[in-house]
C-alpha cells in the first residue's frame, strides 16, 4: 500500500499544479489508478483502501479540467457580432454592385492580353478589372518598379496589383479597422477580390518564386472585397485615405451592446480585469485603452502594440475561449510607505509615519490577479494565467501587462 500512496500523492500533486487545466500530461496518473484498482479488487472492504479509492476518484475528475456553466450573457458578444457581420455583408455586396455599374470592364481577365503582341484595340489600359484570388501577403513582392501582388502564372500572363501607394493602403487599412471594430474572425492573411484600373505593363520577377522575368499589367486598386463580407474603397479626400461601407455608423450601433462603459475610480483589480475583458469582447476599443496603464501608451510604438495585442485578444475570443473569471488578488506596495502594513506600523508613531510618507514619495502598488478561461462548452482552457495591475498614489488600478492571454 505504501507505493500506492506514493503514486496517488504524486498524481494529486500534478492535478493541483495543473490548476484546472485538462491539457496536462499526468505522469503518475495511470500508475496510481492501476494500483488503487488492484487494491480495491483484492480488499474491497478495507476502510484504508476505500479511502484511497475515493481520493483517486476525486483526483481523476479534477484531472479532466474545471467546468463552469456558460450563460447567454457570456456569449452575447458573439451573437451581436454575428448580426452586425451579416448586416455589413449585405451592405458591402450592394456597394460592390454599385461600384461595377456603368464601368468599362475587362471582359476576359485570363489569359491576359500579351503586352508585346497586343494591338491598340486589344489593349486593356484604362479599363476597369475585377481580379479574384489576390493573395496578400502570400504573393506580395518588391520589384524594380514598385511593390506588388502577383496574380496569374506564366502560361496565362500576369497582373501586378500596385500596393505601394495610397490607392491600396487606404482601403487595406479600412479592412483592418473593420476587423478591429466589427469582425474579429478575419485573420491577417486574406484572399482579396480587387477592383482597379489597368495601367501600363512592366517587366518584373513576380514574387519570391524561382521564375524568369515576365511582363505583367499593373493594376491600380480602387476597392477591396473579402469573400462577400466587406468592401473597402479608396478615397483621396477621406481623412484616413479610405473607408469600408457605412464605417461612420458602426460606433452608434455598438453603443447598444456595451455592458461596461467606464472604469470606476474605486474598482478593485478583479473588477478592472472584468471590465477589460468586457471591452475586448464588445469591441469597445476606447474602454480597452482606458483600462491600460497610460505609461504604456505614450509612444507610437506603444500605441501600435496596443492595437496588435487587441487583435490577438480578438482572435482568442473567437477561437479558443469565450469567457474568463478572475480570482486570487494579491497586492504589494513596491514604493512608498504602506499604511496597511500592521507589523511595521505597530512600531511607528504618527509623526514617523508622516515622515516616511514624505520621504519615500508617491506610493506605487502592484496587484496580481489570476484568470481562468473557458470555452463555449464551459471547459477550462489551459491553466490559470497571472495578470499584473498597477496603481499610483490615490489613483485607480490599471492593467499593466495587457498582453497576457486570459
Amino acid at each position: 500500500m505504501g507505493y500506492t500512496e506514493y503514486y496517488l500523492k504524486e498524481f494529486e500533486a500534478e492535478v493541483k499544479r495543473a490548476q484546472g487545466s485538462a491539457n496536462t500530461m499526468f505522469r503518475n496518473k495511470n500508475e496510481a489508478l492501476k494500483r488503487v484498482q488492484a487494491l480495491m479488487k483484492a480488499y474491497p472492504e478495507d476502510p484504508a483502501v476505500q479511502a484511497l479509492y475515493e481520493r483517486a476518484r476525486a483526483a481523476l475528475m479534477m484531472s479532466k479540467g474545471d467546468y463552469m456553466p456558460i450563460t447567454p450573457a457570456m456569449v452575447a458578444y458573439l451573437n451581436n457580432e454575428k448580426n452586425l457581420r451579416e448586416k455589413y455583408a449585405k451592405l458591402s455586396m450592394d456597394k460592390w454592385a454599385e461600384l461595377l455599374q456603368g464601368r468599362d470592364l475587362v471582359s476576359k481577365v485570363f489569359p491576359a492580353a500579351d503586352p508585346i503582341k497586343n494591338t491598340p484595340t486589344d489593349s486593356p489600359i484604362g479599363k476597369t478589372i475585377v481580379l479574384k484570388d489576390v493573395l496578400y501577403p502570400d504573393n506580395q513582392f518588391v520589384g524594380a518598379s514598385g511593390e506588388y501582388i502577383a496574380v496569374g502564372k506564366p502560361s496565362t500572363g500576369f497582373y501586378f496589383v500596385n500596393i505601394g501607394g495610397r490607392e491600396w493602403l487606404g482601403p487595406y487599412e479600412a479592412i483592418k479597422r473593420f476587423r478591429r471594430e466589427v469582425d474579429g474572425s478575419l485573420g491577417e492573411s486574406h484572399n482579396f477580390t480587387v477592383l482597379g484600373t489597368v495601367q501600363a505593363p512592366v517587366m518584373e520577377i513576380p514574387g519570391n518564386r524561382r521564375m524568369n522575368m515576365a511582363w505583367g499589367w499593373v493594376v491600380e486598386p480602387e476597392a477591396l472585397c473579402i469573400d462577400g463580407r466587406i468592401v473597402a474603397t479608396f478615397d483621396a479626400n477621406h481623412d484616413k485615405g479610405g473607408s469600408y461601407v457605412e464605417e461612420d455608423k458602426v460606433a452608434d450601433i455598438k453603443q447598444g451592446w456595451y455592458t461596461e462603459k467606464s472604469v470606476p475610480q474605486d474598482a478593485t483589480p478583479e473588477r478592472v480585469m472584468e471590465i477589460f475583458l468586457a471591452a475586448i469582447k464588445e469591441k469597445n476599443y476606447e474602454l480597452y485603452e482606458q483600462c491600460i496603464n497610460p505609461e504604456r501608451q505614450k509612444t507610437e510604438t506603444g500605441k501600435s502594440l496596443l492595437r496588435y495585442h487587441w487583435d490577438l485578444h480578438q482572435e482568442r475570443l473567437h477561437g479558443e475561449y469565450v469567457h474568463a473569471v478572475f480570482s486570487d488578488t494579491k497586492i504589494t506596495v513596491v514604493k512608498g510607505h504602506d499604511e496597511n502594513n500592521d507589523l511595521e506600523n505597530f512600531f511607528l508613531d504618527d509623526s514617523q509615519r508622516d515622515h516616511l510618507t514624505k520621504m519615500q514619495g508617491e506610493k506605487v502598488e502592484h496587484a496580481t490577479v489570476k484568470s481562468q478561461a473557458f470555452d463555449e462548452n464551459g471547459k477550462q482552457v489551459g491553466g490559470k494565467n497571472v495578470h499584473k495591475l498597477i496603481r499610483k498614489g490615490n489613483g485607480r488600478w490599471y492593467v499593466d501587462d495587457y498582453e497576457i492571454r486570459f
